[in-house]
């Protein structure tokens, strides 16, 4: 990118891709009207895996559920696992002799996962015909009868001992020529779930993030004050890479928000801050990556600061984009682009509900303020996406040129609130580049005249690797579109 010049955020042909038009695909756990949710069944976690053939949740009560696409293309419930306390994250891992692998963390405790399809055999008894055997004694237990006896799995019957013959029983001579071998009878396949590992006891606060590493070996974990790096393989072992931690807590001014791997770089990773700031660490400068390679944040407008200024800078999530040369932050009011090669300025940014700056004291008083809105990039890097306030998400383009900007309801009807958005984007100068600013709504009510409710929020949500396709968690319920 060319100081000057209008960044150019991808390496899509001239000429930005037209909008997309979002249609509704699947719900799972829809609320009936009036309906309460349980504080247990509220989604705190959504992901797909590197395919986008499978999709996982996790909610407050500890369970992560597994869904696979079927030839449909539409998702279909595949496994539930319990866990134990909220699911922070989940992340998947690398598959391996057809079985799936996942990562999942509470506050406290990380777990490794291996579901896998299991064949069980139903196999007919093993037993004599006791109506053809000569001898002093009969069959041990209950009489068997010629009637077809129950295909128990394994060989297994069900209420008998594996010791069919008491102890006192003889062969005829000749043996018994109504002897029955077991006969596999069917084969059918059952799913299991496995919890192969527990990392446990490494973090003094609450974990914020799991990050996998392209190594296919490693991972991060990070809580607000450290990362510790973990072999998949080890769970009692983790080397503390980043320490925030002053000697004095009275001294602490910033905490870590999130952290993440880049995609291809095994070396590279970045983590995010409450003060708004993104630093990008190299593993191979030094074990303690006290210092960072990159540093990313935006420079304060003069005279723009105010009481709230900090804590809407906080930023809640980073995701970098597929081929790890952009880096997507949520912050509580804007989405920001970063190119990892220029650390001048985000390359866009993108107001999310610029309506709620004159409501920032009602949202601190109630804490809203404090709530933490993930971001996701599509595949092909050419938009970004990111929730609201009353069930709403926004769909930004990022392409060179792109003014797409769409308000989305989690509901079956997707376009049935749409907020008014400038038709055009303005642009500011920064130093360096065009950052460009998209997406400031004017008013506080959608277009059909509705308030917007502070109480219900669209936290997370998840882009399908490959596909233009959206998984999104309102309450208790699993909405996906398409486009």
């Amino acid at each position: 990118m060319n100081g000057g010049n209008d960044a150019e955020l991808s390496d899509a042909p001239a000429g930005p891709p037209p909008p997309l038009e979002w249609k509704f695909s699947q719900v799972f756990g829809e609320r009936t009207a009036g309906e309460e949710v349980q504080e247990v069944d509220i989604i705190s976690a959504i992901e797909f895996d590197n395919t986008g053939d499978h999709l996982a949740t996790g909610d407050r009560g500890g369970r992560v559920v597994l869904f696979e696409r079927t030839d449909t293309k539409d998702f279909d419930y595949l496994k539930s696992l319990e866990i134990e306390e909220k699911i922070n994250k989940i992340r998947w891992c690398q598959t391996a002799n057809g079985a799936l692998f996942l990562l999942s963390t509470n506050d406290k405790t990380i777990k490794f996962w291996k579901v896998q399809e299991k064949k069980v055999k139903k196999i007919s008894e093993m037993n004599t015909d006791t109506s053809k055997a000569v001898g002093k004694g009969g069959m041990a237990g209950s009489s068997f009868s010629s009637s077809p006896k129950p295909f128990v799995a394994n060989g297994g019957y069900p209420g008998r001992s594996y010791s069919y013959l008491s102890k006192d029983f003889s062969f005829p001579p000749g043996g018994i020529p109504s002897l029955r071998l077991p006969v596999v009878s069917s084969n059918e396949t059952s799913l299991v779930a496995r919890c192969r590992r527990v990392y446990a006891h490494a973090h003094d606060y609450h974990i914020n993030s799991i990050s996998n590493n392209s190594d296919g070996e490693t991972f991060i974990s990070a809580d607000d004050l450290r990362i510790n790096l973990w072999n998949l393989e080890i769970s009692n072992q983790s080397f503390n890479i980043v320490d925030v931690k002053p000697a004095n807590m009275e001294d602490l001014t910033e905490v870590i928000t999130s952290a993440e791997f880049h995609p291809s770089h095994c070396n590279m990773l970045a983590y995010s801050s409450s003060k708004g700031s993104i630093r990008l660490i190299d593993l191979r400068q030094s074990a303690l990556c006290d210092t960072h390679s990159k540093l990313f944040e935006e420079q304060e407008a003069a005279g723009s600061r105010s009481f709230f200024t900090e804590i809407i800078a906080s930023i809640s999530d980073i995701k970098f984009g597929k081929d790890g040369r952009y880096l997507l932050s949520r912050d509580y009011m804007t989405l920001k682009l970063w190119d990892i090669n220029m650390d001048s300025g985000p390359v866009a940014t993108f107001q999310v509900h610029e309506y709620l700056r004159p409501k920032l004291c009602d949202l601190y008083e109630n804490d809203s303020i404090f709530d933490k809105f993930e971001c996701c990039l599509s595949g092909d890097g050419q938009r970004v996406a990111t929730g609201s306030y009353s069930n709403l998400f926004r769909v930004f383009g990022c392409a060179s040129g792109s003014a797409e900007s769409s308000t989305l309801e989690g509901s079956k009807n997707p376009t049935r609130r749409q907020v008014q958005t400038p038709s055009r984007p303005s642009r500011s100068l920064s130093s360096i580049t065009r950052s460009v600013r998209r997406g400031a709504e004017s008013l506080g009510v959608d277009a059909n005249g509705s308030s917007f409710d502070f109480t219900t929020k669209l936290l997370h949500l998840a882009w399908h690797p490959t596909e233009n396709s959206i998984a999104c968690a309102a309450a208790n319920s699993l909405y996906m579109y398409y486009a």
